[in-house]
């Protein structure tokens, strides 16, 4: 799967999950500061985009994520 390709279902998650505006979500979007997120939005992020690309991923692969980037590349070393 494409960086372009995770970043748009990672998008729609955000969009559907958290009605965030769509034109909000950049790769670069830091998720606490820019998209009011947290700790315990991550995990629901975490559980949806599993369900949606069918990949497994732990609360401790999001230690370190910031930014949209990082949580997409954190998607893309779990999924074919």
């Amino acid at each position: 799967m494409t960086t372009e390709e995770i970043f748009e279902q990672l998008k729609n998650v955000l969009v559907k999950n958290f009605e965030l505006n769509p034109e909000d979500i950049t790769l670069d979007a830091n998720i606490a500061t820019d998209l009011d997120l947290d700790s315990i939005d991550a995990i629901d992020i975490l559980s949806s985009i599993q369900r949606v690309l069918n990949c497994r991923l732990t609360p401790s692969d999001f230690k370190t994520v910031k930014t949209v980037r990082d949580i997409v590349e954190v998607i893309q070393k779990h999924v074919p």
